[in-house]
């Protein structure tokens, strides 16, 4: 197949497709979900800290392993292979606990999903703040030109660009470059569209951290004459990032843009148990778009509840690959190319069942919510003289009446998850107290309308 000459879409932030997608409904849209029992997705969206505990203590084992491995051989051949599993197991395997971390799923102490996430963030030289508002994006207009900052690949794409992406030569000197710039408070566009102003300064120290640990590395190479220091420290950034590439790509490459369905533009992978832990499950990655809430461990259960409303997973890594290429041989010559016979689903997906309130008694009176039959933890999207509202029950078993919009993307909150007093957006995972309705978690900035319930006799009323 020959290649024609094409034009390169506009995937930039700020340009004419950006401007589309925010004119065709496209920008913060609303999405497909699989339907699903709300009582089963709250089992399977709790978290847990000692499972995550585990897996996070094996893969540090791993890395002090592979790198005394390393330093064990250093001098010979065999440092080659041993240095590329180090790379792999921190430049690499350091991706999945980032983006697990990143959602705040992994633990359920957002301390400790934090502790891991900003080391596992300079693993892979990924400046933790402007990466972790990337992904808000990600989730928010996923594979929609011009939204959304992580397509790997754009249209007509480019075998070469694959190859350099794979190798790294490319992208992880830039990155490291950009880095030193940011060090030096030089924001690219990418960073002043996604990144607020108030989180600047921090990025901005983040990024002199980041230079000033390579620069200690590479001084210290440069006292003891050797490259160990940059071998063990910095370089993982660069010859390790392969392995995360090589999973990263299976999970959009080739698929639909500008659609809002994760069914279009995302693919599950069918892999063994290995790959699976160095993983940590995002190969079930459409199931992880429709319900982020849902932390790693639980997404294989996730995917038996709602198979049936998604396209046949990939049998296997391997399978995958080739029909990567195929797309790509295809979408060369014809960027409007799509891969064929998906097979998905024609059904009509997750709605929220709306109680209607008739009864509104205004300001002097007192509205009836209904009975009081809610368990704590649960969630009921009602509607009040034509306003939408989700009357909540936390786990301390408070009831609250809170505005059923996410302050920050429009996500239904009654689709949303109770964690103590606090209600997590379904969409991005960010969170609200909902005893004063402040913000806890980013990506949300403004607080959320919240209001007390009261019970009396069985029944809930608000004022």
């Amino acid at each position: 197949m020959t290649a024609v000459q094409t034009t390169l879409r506009d995937y930039s932030l700020t340009g004419v497709e950006a401007a589309a997608a925010l004119e065709n409904g496209l920008a913060n849209g609303r999405w497909f979900q699989a339907d699903i029992d709300p009582k089963r997705l709250a089992e399977l969206s709790v978290r847990t800290n000692g499972r995550a505990a585990v897996d996070m203590a094996l893969w540090i084992a791993l890395i002090i392993g592979s790198g005394l491995l390393a330093w064990t051989v250093r001098d010979s051949w065999w440092a080659i292979p041993a240095f590329l599993l180090y790379g792999a197991l921190t430049g690499g395997a350091a991706d999945a606990r980032w983006h697990e971390c990143g959602h705040g799923t992994a633990f359920r102490s957002g301390f400790l999903n934090d502790l891991f996430y900003f080391p596992a963030s300079f693993m892979l030289n990924r400046q933790a703040l402007f990466w972790r508002w990337s992904h808000f994006r990600h989730h928010t207009d996923t594979i929609i030109r011009g939204r959304d900052a992580e397509i790997v690949f754009p249209r007509p794409p480019s075998f070469t660009a694959a190859a350099l992406l794979f190798s790294n030569v490319k992208n992880g000197p830039v990155a490291m470059l950009g880095t030193v710039k940011t060090a030096f408070g030089r924001l690219d566009e990418n960073t002043i569209e996604l990144v607020p102003p108030e989180d600047h300064r921090r990025l901005i120290r983040h990024a002199r951290v980041y230079a000033l640990i390579w620069a200690a590395a590479i001084v210290a190479s440069l006292v003891t004459w050797t490259p160990w220091p940059v071998l063990f420290v910095g370089g993982p950034t660069l010859y390790g990032a392969w392995f995360y590439i090589f999973f990263g790509i299976t999970q959009h490459a080739g698929l639909q843009e500008n659609v809002l369905d994760h069914r279009y533009s995302t693919r599950t992978v069918l892999m063994n148990p290995v790959f699976r832990f160095l993983y940590l499950n995002m190969n079930y990655h459409i199931e992880h778009h429709m319900f982020p809430t849902v932390p790693y461990y639980a997404l294989p259960q996730l995917h038996e509840e709602i198979k049936d409303q998604l396209p046949p997973p990939n049998p296997s890594t391997l399978h995958t690959y080739a029909e990567i290429i195929e797309a790509f041989r295809h979408q060369n010559v014809d960027p409007d190319w799509e891969i064929q016979n998906r097979h998905i689903p024609d059904v009509p997906g997750r709605r929220a069942q709306i109680v209607q309130v008739t009864e509104w008694a205004g300001d002097s009176g007192r509205t009836d919510l209904g009975p009081a039959d809610l368990a704590p933890g649960d969630l009921r999207a009602v509607q009040i003289a034509g306003v939408d509202f989700v009357l909540v029950r936390t786990e301390d078993g408070d009831h609250v009446l809170a505005d059923r919009r996410c302050t920050h993307g429009e996500a239904d909150l009654s689709m949303g998850l109770v964690l103590g007093c606090e209600l997590e957006c379904p969409k991005h995972n960010g969170r609200f107290d909902l005893r004063t309705g402040d913000p806890t978690r980013k990506p949300i900035r403004q607080p959320l309308g919240v209001q007390p319930v009261t019970e009396s006799d069985g029944r809930l009323y608000i004022t």
